[in-house]
């Protein structure tokens, strides 16, 4: 994302999974974990959408990890059609933990389109087992793979957004997977998929939720 970001890779269930972590200037409000979108469609960590969503979270003055799930630059494995890909994110967050469960450390999750759809279980797997401070899905895919169902209590925390004019992921699908849960989802007029020509207000619609 700039000059300063780190590349690391860390150990997952398939193997090495590559991260780039960007940290804002003074001390860190928390860890942000981010996951991209699909990786048989051109997905990655350098995905326009995510690396505006890191931009976000670095100027909030959170510290932003995105990753490659298996299959996509040096991270091993193959695609797993969202299963691995969990397991994946969970061993970032669990490489992470010991960031976020710092003095004044927060841990939050972040996806866009296939990557909202695998953060979803991942917040369903970790939500019970310690606290998340906010959760962020963008494009969530949420037909062609289900995503979970966001517990009420977390509606605070949770930002969703979507694309009026996504053609990807019908904002149709999207609010009949948001109606039964009664959840909030913040509609971009004129946006598609990849919110070309909209990345700086996704950026603020991020921004305000994190503030």
């Amino acid at each position: 994302m700039n000059a300063q970001t780190q590349k690391i890779t860390i150990q997952g269930a398939a193997g090495a999974v590559e991260l780039a972590i960007d940290a804002p200037q003074g001390a860190s409000a928390g860890i942000a974990v981010l996951a991209h979108p699909h990786p048989l469609f051109g997905g990655s960590l350098d995905n326009k959408v995510v690396q505006t969503m890191a931009r976000a979270f670095v100027q909030a003055g959170w510290t932003a990890v995105r990753f490659n799930f298996r299959g996509v630059g040096k991270t091993e494995g193959q695609h797993d059609e969202g299963r691995g890909e969990l397991d994946d994110f969970l061993a970032v967050v669990e490489h992470v933990a010991p960031l976020a469960q710092a003095p004044g450390g927060q841990l939050a999750l972040a996806g866009f389109s296939f990557g909202a759809y695998v953060t979803t279980h991942a917040f369903a797997r970790l939500a019970p087992l310690r606290p998340i401070a906010r959760l962020v899905l963008v494009g969530t895919s949420v037909s062609r793979a289900p995503a979970a169902p966001i517990d009420t209590v977390a509606h605070p925390i949770t930002l969703v957004v979507h694309g009026e004019h996504d053609v990807t992921v019908a904002l149709a699908d999207v609010l009949d997977w948001a109606r039964p849960q009664a959840l909030p989802v913040t509609v971009v007029p004129g946006g598609g998929h990849f919110f070309h020509g909209q990345l700086p207000l996704l950026k603020s619609l991020v921004a305000r939720h994190l503030n």
